[in-house]
């Protein structure tokens, strides 16, 4: 549908007793609003389901749930700016962003993300959009984010599902833009779930199958086992706390910091478990031997697909492979229940294949305005990319190695802007 530009209203700024929602439904064409209060956004909230339920490539990340949980969590220094596009008062666009300072080498930038970026907790992050309105809301957005030129310095996208509507539009449109802009990929993976366990089974590898069914029933005569899935309130509390000691355990042994550590991210957990039971959506799994929890897993429900996000085992009970009996039966059950996707998220881990799992990617998307420092910025850090690629190919696999290692930890140290070190925690 083509952008009447003449027609194209802003809201900058509206009175706080008049809902922004309210007052695009009398223009009678396409409008962009800008959210700039988590509480005004809330008045989306029934709007936005319906735009996620027209949106094929919506996942939990996307919801209301997810990003108010996180934004409550991790939005203390940052600014909010959603913008949201009607057509004659329907919501058919969401660009859910926030800008904080960030510190770049020796000085600062103001970094525009997607709402849920920068803490290590989202993947899938995106702009969701009736189809047929992506252009619309990619022009539009474009032409918001130059208005807005004071209060960013760079936009970096990440974590762009690579069937995103309006990030494929922005990607063009970026391409013949006057910005300075780059588009990277970062790896994924997911297992695509046949219709019945014994066709998963099948597809294994006969070691990992004959490991699977060995390990279960060595566990099984071992102790009094019980999975189960998290299906009530009252016992989230509990669950949760075991995911948080179990995960920690793990990164206690390799002496690192841990995910968990965090007050923030326990406390998004918190609030994003309670919210994602509420609609059905949380999978929850906990295994208990001899009714004491020895392994836990956190992932959620959308349409046909599940994310695994976290997990924890008991590492005095590594020998049992607690951890590797639950996500069987895990898998065993949500076939059973039709579950088409079995998400890993981002990242390389090895095991993941293993379990059947497919590479993906997720795009990047990354600009700033030509001649500016975030501009230039972009051009260092594409330059130093190139570089390491470079000495990836040249140099000897034992030299890089230790290179690779130094630079890790020199990246793991906390940003003085985050309070809770989070920039130095990757989740898995």
């Amino acid at each position: 549908m083509r952008l009447l530009g003449s027609l194209m209203t802003t809201f900058e700024s509206l009175p706080s007793a008049v809902p922004p929602l309210n007052r695009a439904k009398t223009l009678g064409e396409l409008s962009l609003c800008a959210y700039e209060n988590i509480d005004e956004l809330s008045a989306l909230r029934p709007a936005w389901d319906t735009l996620l339920s027209l949106y094929p490539p919506a996942t939990t990340f996307s919801t209301w749930e997810w990003l108010s949980s996180w934004w409550n969590s991790f939005g203390t220094n940052r600014q909010l700016l959603t913008l949201a596009l009607f057509d004659s008062g329907r919501l058919v666009g969401l660009a859910p962003f926030s800008i904080c300072k960030e510190r770049v080498g020796w000085f600062s930038l103001r970094v525009l993300r997607l709402m849920g970026d920068g803490s290590g907790d989202s993947d899938n992050l995106d702009l969701p959009v009736q189809p047929g309105f992506e252009s619309a809301l990619a022009e539009s957005v474009l032409r918001s984010l130059r208005q807005r030129r004071r209060q960013w310095d760079v936009c970096l996208l990440n974590t762009l599902p690579p069937d995103s509507l309006t990030g494929r539009r922005l990607g063009e449109m970026l391409s013949s833009s006057g910005h300075t802009f780059y588009e990277y990929s970062s790896r994924s993976s997911a297992v695509p779930l046949p219709q019945s366990w014994e066709l998963y089974n099948q597809a294994l590898s006969s070691e990992d199958r004959n490991n699977l069914a060995r390990y279960t029933r060595r566990l099984q005569r071992r102790y009094s086992t019980r999975i189960y899935r998290c299906a009530k309130a009252d016992q989230l509390p509990l669950h949760l706390e075991a995911l948080f000691r179990l995960h920690q355990g793990r990164w206690r042994i390799a002496g690192e910091p841990g995910s968990f550590s965090s007050a923030e991210r326990r406390e998004f957990y918190q609030q994003l478990s309670f919210r994602l039971l509420a609609r059905g959506w949380l999978e929850l799994w906990v295994l208990e031997l001899n009714r004491e929890i020895a392994a836990v897993q956190f992932a959620f429900r959308y349409g046909e697909k599940v994310f695994q996000l976290q997990e924890g085992y008991d590492h005095e009970r590594s020998s049992d492979r607690p951890g590797y009996v639950l996500r069987g039966e895990v898998l065993k059950q949500l076939i059973s229940e039709k579950v088409r996707t079995y998400d890993f998220l981002g990242g390389e881990d090895p095991y993941k294949t293993r379990w059947g799992a497919c590479e993906g990617h997720y795009r990047r998307l990354h600009f700033a305005p030509r001649l500016s420092a975030g501009g230039l910025y972009l051009q260092f850090v594409d330059k130093v990319s190139k570089s390491k690629n470079w000495l990836r190919k040249k140099l000897p696999g034992s030299v890089w190695r230790v290179l690779h290692s130094a630079n890790v930890a020199l990246l793991a140290r906390p940003s003085p802007q985050a309070k809770d070190g989070s920039k130095a925690i990757r989740r898995r």
